[in-house]
Formats: structure tokens, sequence, C-alpha cells
């Protein structure tokens, strides 16, 4: 059978980095026979070289290539592709790995759009990636259409015979920036580019060492050389005009402007800040039109101008005032309605931790020349900003703790200005309601809220919180799709998380009392602190000393609070005793969780009884501050040994 995929890694000295790509690669769905994996060892001098012979020798997908070091990632890439059987090629960095299914996915998406390359979406642990572009899938894109461009890591699918059509492969040799030269013209030449946004197919990990080569400090002359002939590509294939300004405008935000604000800036020794600008005011002079850094937003514009006037303290004096803008995102409600979770809050930016004011009436005024004074740098970014408020967006993501994957809720939001204390300007806040599905996230695990906002030239992100105690709403657990989700607050900060997954002593049934269930006749009711769709089939479970009896029971909303009345028919003829009792939310679930609840049953001849039973926390404190008295009590009355003189 032909292989449909060849991953392509370039090794070099990852060290047990390496595992975790391995693994990902050994638990792929897409059938054994039809993938194959390609490590090319760049001339490493750590043990990886032999831990890559021993798994070739015992994985027939598992094809080894050494060679000496090339001082880059691009040759062993290009090695790769030539030694590739696969119908498409994916390149994976030797320290990243993929999601279970993404060869499968992104092969089966790219043959159904006739695509040339293929985009799968990332997730970042400890590094940036693309996020706007991951908002929806695409499955026929250009760069006019989609943000294509702001992705341009080579961690994506292409197809071979069109690589070997355009004769497209990667600059070779000790050098930054091969990737952007190569996926730049594969964007530009394909028929079709898809992008595959609902599921996470690559992870982008930081390693803990920090020593990812992407992490590393540049020679500023040497990567903007190379900058350059990513930039001589879009020249190549595009003609003079907005969508050769839209390009370049990439390199100049991400490449150029984004390096020299705010926090990012200042952490720089001031030597290296120097190098760097100095480079950076030769590209944007040389290769940049005005209708390049026209299209950005105010606050880069500003350092665009700056840059391009040459006044480098001016750049370090604003990014210190951008440095002290923040988001801030505060809660309003968390409550469960109709099987979702709906998650209210107010967004807004702050500037040295107040709310960020702005003028009352603004008209938007172009940038003609770089501003005089950083304060009037300030002024005109606070007015622009004023006059694009109808812009301004805030959304809710979902962000999984341990993999970084995440995922846009869908979101309405109002803009509303509101007088700032002074009387003469004003606040813009964001008031937002987002509707969770938690049967749609993926997997088990924990999620964290996070808030995004875009105003002017900020696209910032902060959790969703910090709640007060005394304030913040407590929604209960719900029972989505056979499992306890739970919304809660974490400790110490207060922010908002969701459990899709939780265990049994958060899910909050401790708190039924005996006041909550009665058993009349064969029939048991109970009001719980649950959420749950009407109808919801969940199982309880009856344990005696010997015995151990179930019954189906089902949920059905409260009409007057947001829990749950549980409702099931007792085992015929509940033997005499007492039977604990506990409940399964999923009871279809192979290996079914039980959650014991804080009664029992008490049988006799005269009828079923309901009778607390002691948590189990408690029942262990009392035990050991028994254990504790009962070995106090033994020292008072042993006698010392050797009179009362011990070892030394």
């Amino acid at each position: 059978m032909p292989v449909k995929v060849s991953v392509i890694v370039p090794v070099y000295n990852p060290g047990i980095y390496i595992e975790d790509c391995i693994a990902s690669l050994q638990r792929q769905s897409l059938p054994p026979d039809e993938y194959e994996a390609i490590f090319v060892d760049d001339g490493s001098t750590d043990e990886t070289p032999a831990r890559l012979d021993r798994l070739a020798a015992e994985d027939p997908r598992v094809r080894v290539i050494h060679q000496e070091n090339s001082g880059w990632s691009g040759k062993p890439r290009n090695v790769g592709i030539e030694a590739a059987r696969g119908e498409f090629v994916m390149f994976v960095d030797n320290d990243d790995y993929l999601g279970d299914e993404a060869l499968e996915r992104m092969y089966d998406y790219g043959v159904a759009n006739d695509a040339d390359v293929v985009v799968g979406k990332m997730a970042g642990k400890g590094r940036g990636v693309p996020v706007e572009l991951f908002r929806r899938n695409h499955p026929r894109a250009t760069v006019e259409t989609a943000p294509l461009i702001d992705s341009l890591t080579p961690h994506k699918m292409f197809r071979r015979e069109f690589l070997d059509r355009i004769g497209l492969r990667f600059p070779e040799g000790r050098r930054r920036l091969e990737d952007h030269v190569f996926v730049t013209e594969a964007y530009l030449r394909a028929k079709n580019v898809s992008v595959l946004s609902d599921y996470v197919c690559y992870y982008h990990i930081r390693r803990d060492d920090a020593s990812n080569a992407g992490f590393q400090r540049f020679d500023p002359v040497g990567y903007f050389k190379n900058l350059r002939e990513a930039l001589d590509v879009v020249e190549r294939y595009t003609e003079p005009g907005p969508l050769r300004d839209r390009l370049f405008r990439r390199w100049l935000r991400v490449e150029m402007v984004e390096r020299l604000r705010a926090r990012r800036l200042l952490a720089l020794p001031d030597g290296y800040r120097r190098e760097l600008f100095a480079e950076i005011h030769k590209v944007v002079v040389e290769r940049f039109g005005p209708g390049v850094a026209a299209g950005l937003q105010p606050t880069q514009q500003v350092v665009a101008a700056l840059t391009a006037a040459d006044r480098y303290d001016d750049v370090v004096a604003f990014a210190e005032w951008e440095a002290g803008v923040a988001p801030k995102a505060a809660p309003a409600e968390v409550e469960w309605r109709d099987g979702s979770l709906r998650v209210g809050f107010t967004a807004e930016f702050t500037a040295a931790k107040e709310p960020m004011t702005f003028p009352r009436e603004a008209s938007r005024t172009p940038l003609t020349d770089a501003p005089k004074t950083v304060e009037d740098a300030v002024r005109w970014v606070a007015a622009e900003t004023a006059a694009r408020f109808g812009q301004a967006t805030a959304d809710l993501l979902l962000r999984e703790r341990n993999s970084a994957a995440q995922y846009f809720q869908p979101v309405e939001f109002t803009r509303e200005t509101v007088p700032a204390e002074d009387g003469e300007q004003v606040r813009l806040v964001l008031r937002a309601t987002a509707t969770v599905d938690a049967a749609a996230l993926p997997g088990k695990g924990v999620w964290d809220a996070v808030v995004r906002v875009k105003l002017g030239g900020w696209t910032k992100e902060c959790r969703l919180g910090p709640a007060p105690r005394a304030t913040r709403p407590e929604p209960y657990a719900a029972v989505i799709g056979g499992r306890g989700v739970l919304p809660y607050w974490t400790e110490p900060h207060g922010n908002l998380a969701l459990d899709n997954d939780v265990k049994a002593k958060r899910t909050g049934l401790d708190r039924v009392g005996r006041g909550d269930v009665s058993v009349a006749g064969a029939r048991m009711t109970a009001r719980l602190p649950l959420h749950a769709a009407d109808g919801t089939k969940v199982r309880l479970r009856f344990v005696s000393s010997r015995r151990t009896l179930q019954a189906d029971a089902t949920l059905t909303g409260e009409p007057d609070g947001p829990g749950s009345r549980l409702q099931a028919a007792l085992p015929a003829a509940l033997p005499r005793g007492v039977w604990r009792v506990s409940l399964c939310l999923g009871p279809d679930a192979a290996e079914p969780r039980w959650i014991s609840l804080p009664f029992a049953l008490r049988a006799s001849g005269g009828g079923t009884l309901v009778v607390p039973v002691p948590r189990p926390g408690r029942l262990r404190k009392l035990l050991r501050r028994a254990r504790r008295a009962l070995g106090a009590a033994r020292r008072r009355v042993t006698p010392p040994v050797n009179g009362g003189k011990g070892r030394r």
C-alpha cells in the first residue's frame, strides 16, 4: 500500500526531549503501513543517534539517516524530502509532538480539499502560536482570504508532488528564517491551502532548559539579512500594491515592531537593543513604503514611525509607557442554563494599573510624520484608539492546562463608554457573555478561562478573575456527557477554571443533607446540588456488609433552583440492614466511577429510613486523635529503658 504521509524530523542533540515526539508518532491513528517517520540526524553528539538506531530496528515505520552537522534545520529537512515515499510530507521538530489523530485528520482534509498545503491547529506550551488563524476551519484559503501569513513555521503538511513540481526546498546552512522563505513561497504558489482548526494537530514546546534554537539570542545583522530573503520571495510572486503591503506588514509587525515594544524591548541589554534597533531601522527605510506601516494599529504605527526616524531613545521611552498597559477581566455571572455554562464578564484595558481613559470625542488622523515627543505619541494613540472603539472585541478562550490546547467560545458582547473620574474623558468597557458547551471540549482535563481583548494596537490576554470570595458566583457541578463538570475558582488567585472530569470529592454532593432525601414506599427522592438536563440517566449503588445492589435513577431540573431532583426505584424488597449509597454519573462507562453520598438507608420490617453517614474525612480525624491519645497514654505508663539513659 502506498505511504500517505512521510514525517520528517530533523534531529540535533535533543536528549530526553525527543521521547514525546517519538511516542506521538507511534500513537498515530493512521494505520501503521500508511505512514513513515524519517529522522535525519544532523551530527548529534549526545546519545540520540544510538537511540534512533534502536528505534528503527524495532519499528518498521522508522528510518534514520545520519549526516555530518550542517548547522541548521534546512539541509536535514531537504534530505528527508528526497528520502520520503509519502504522498505528503509533514515536518516535525525533535522537541515537539503531534496530536494522536493529526496525520489522519490532516491527510484526509488535504485530500478532500485538493490542497497542496495543510495547516493544522497548533498549541503552544511556553511558545507563541497563531490564534486568529485557527478561529475556524478554512478548507480553501489564500493569503488574501485568511491570515495564513501569521503562520510561517514549517510544521505543516505539504504535497510531495507540489514541492517537486515547483522545485521548492529549504535554504541550507547556518542561518535563520529558512522556514519563512520556504513557507511563504508555498503559500504564494499553492493551488489551495487548507487550515484545519477543530483539532490540535501540533504541540509546539518550549523546553524546560529553554534551549530550543528559536529562543537563542540572534545576531541582528545576520537575522535581518535572512529576513530580506523572505521579502524577496513576496516581491517575486506579487505585484506592488495592497496585497504586497499587507504581506510585508507581517514582517514589520512581528519581526520588527513587536521586538521594540514594552517589556520585550526593555528586558534586553542596552547594547543589544541598540544593535537590534539599528538593523530594524535599515530594513524599514530600505524595503517598506508608506502603505505598509499605514495598515498597522495605532501603537504599532508609532513604533514604526519612530524607528523610521531613527529615534532610539524615544522608542525606549514609548516602550516604558506601553509596559504599563494590561487587560483586566472581571466575572459577572457563571451559571448553568439548558446544559451550557453561561459566563458573563467585563473587560477593559488599564494603564499603570488604573483604568485606561480616552478623549470623549475623537476622529481618526493619519500619522504622516513621527510624533515630535513621546507625550504627543501617547495622546495620538489615545485619540486614534477612541476613534476605533467600534473595532474593539472581547473573546473567551478555554485553554487546557496540561496541553495548552485552546478553543474560542461563542461570545456576545457590547461596547460601553463610561465617564472617567475626571469627567472629561471616558473608559471603554466591554460587557460579554460566553456560552460554553462542555460536552464539545475534547478529552478530560482542567480548562482555564482566558479573556482575549483587542483594542487599538493591543491584543492581550488575561485570566478571568480574580473574583473576590464574598461576591463571586458559586455554580454547581453538572452532569455533561456522563461525567461531572465543575466550574470553580482557583486558589489563591480566584480565577475561573473548568474541570471537565471532576473527581468525587469536588462535586459538592457531600453537601446533601438528611432533609434533602426522602423515601416513600419503594421510591427514593433526593435534591442534589447538581445541574443536569431533564431525563439524565445515572445509577445508584447500595452497599451493605455482605451485599451490593444497584438501581437506575433519573435526574430532572429543580423548578425553584439550579440543582436537580434524583428519583429512583429502590431494589425490590431491600433486605434488612444499613445500606450506604453511591452515585455514578456515567452509567454506561466501561469503568464506572462511584461517588459516595453522605447518607445511608436503614431497612427494617417497618420500612426504610434515611440516616446520616459520618464523612470519611471526619471519621479519619477522629481515629487519628484516638490513636494519638492512646499512644500518649502508653508512653506515660511505660518505664524508661536503662534508667532513662538512651543511646547517644
